[in-house]
C-alpha cells in the first residue's frame, strides 16, 4: 500500500495488484467488514465487498490500481470541479508509475472518467458503468444534489430519524454534512455547460459502457421530484453511441445496484479491457 498527497494536499491510500497493463480502479479494495454498514448496504441490494471483488477478479491480467476515491472526498471535502478531480487521478497514476492506464467507473465515477478521458491522452481504455457517456442525467442529478444539500443543512437541526426502509427513498435520512454534500453540488454545477455529445470527439481510446435496463430512479419531491433513467438512455441511444466508437453492453432487467455487483460487471469488463489493452 502507497500513500499518495494530491494536489490539494489531502492523502489517499492507493494499492496495487497484479502485473500486466495498468489499470486504475476508483474501488475500496480491501474486503468487507461485518457490522451494521455492510448489512444495511446488503439490505439496498450492495455489495460492501464490491471493491475487492473486482480486484480479486482483474489482477490476473492487469496492474491493478486501486483507491477508495469516494470515501477520500467524504472525508477530504474540497471544491469537487472536473479539473480538480482529473488532477487527483492523474496524481495517483504518477505517483505509481503509470505512465498509461485504462480506467473503469462506475455510476459518477465513470462520468468522472470521461472527464479524465478528454483530458488526457495517457488513457489507454475508458470503461463507464451505470452513466450514459451521451444524454448524461446532468440536470438531474444537479436537482439530487442541491436537495441533498439542502436536507443535510436541514438534519443539523432535526432529531435523529429512524432506520431507513430498504429501497424506500422516503425514509432515507441524511448521514452526509453540508460540506460533503455541497461538493457533488459544486461537480454537477460545473458539468451543466458540459456537451457530452460534443465531447466524443475528444475521446480517441477504446471505450465500453453498459448499464442494467432497469437502471432508473424515480425521486420523491424531497429528492429534486426528478426521473434519473440510465437505461433507457443508453438503449435508446445505442446506435448513436456504437457509431461514435463505443461497446455497449445491457445487461436485460438489472438495475443501478445490480448491474454493478463483480459477478455482472467482471464477465463484461474483463473480456474487452483484456482485448483492449493487453
Amino acid at each position: 500500500m502507497a500513500v499518495v498527497t494530491l494536489p490539494g494536499g489531502s492523502s489517499i491510500e492507493v494499492e496495487v495488484h497484479g502485473d500486466g497493463p495498468n489499470l486504475l480502479l476508483p474501488v475500496n479494495p480491501k474486503p468487507a467488514e461485518e457490522g451494521p454498514a455492510a448489512q444495511a448496504m446488503r439490505d439496498w441490494g450492495g455489495d460492501p465487498a464490491l471493491g475487492h471483488s473486482l480486484v480479486t477478479g482483474l489482477r490476473d491480467d492487469f496492474r491493478v490500481v486501486a483507491f477508495d476515491y469516494e470515501a477520500h472526498v467524504i472525508a477530504n471535502p474540497k471544491t469537487l470541479t472536473p479539473d480538480a478531480v482529473v488532477s487527483d487521478l492523474l496524481a495517483v497514476a504518477d505517483a505509481v508509475d503509470a505512465d498509461v492506464f485504462g480506467y473503469y467507473g462506475y455510476s459518477w465515477l465513470a462520468l468522472i472518467g470521461m472527464q479524465l478521458a478528454i483530458r488526457t491522452s495517457r488513457c489507454a481504455a475508458l470503461v463507464m458503468g451505470g452513466y450514459p457517456p451521451v444524454g448524461g442525467p446532468y440536470e438531474e442529478m444537479l436537482s439530487v444534489t442541491r436537495a441533498t444539500h439542502r436536507l443535510a443543512v436541514e438534519a443539523l437541526d432535526a432529531p435523529p430519524a429512524g432506520p431507513a426502509t430498504a429501497g424506500d427513498w422516503d425514509t432515507v435520512s441524511i448521514s452526509l454534512t453540508p460540506e460533503q454534500a455541497l461538493q457533488f453540488v459544486t461537480l454537477y454545477e460545473e458539468l451543466q455547460h458540459f456537451d457530452d455529445l460534443a465531447a466524443q470527439e475528444g475521446l480517441s481510446c477504446p471505450r465500453l459502457c453498459f448499464a442494467g435496463s432497469a437502471d432508473v430512479i424515480e425521486y420523491a419531491p424531497k429528492w429534486g421530484g426528478v426521473r434519473v433513467d440510465i437505461g433507457g438512455s443508453i438503449v435508446d441511444r445505442r446506435a448513436e453511441l456504437e457509431k461514435l466508437g463505443w461497446d455497449v453492453r445491457v445487461l436485460d432487467g438489472l438495475d443501478h445496484m445490480q448491474a454493478m455487483q463483480a459477478n455482472q460487471a467482471l464477465p463484461i469488463i474483463r473480456p474487452w479491457l483484456t482485448a483492449k489493452l493487453l
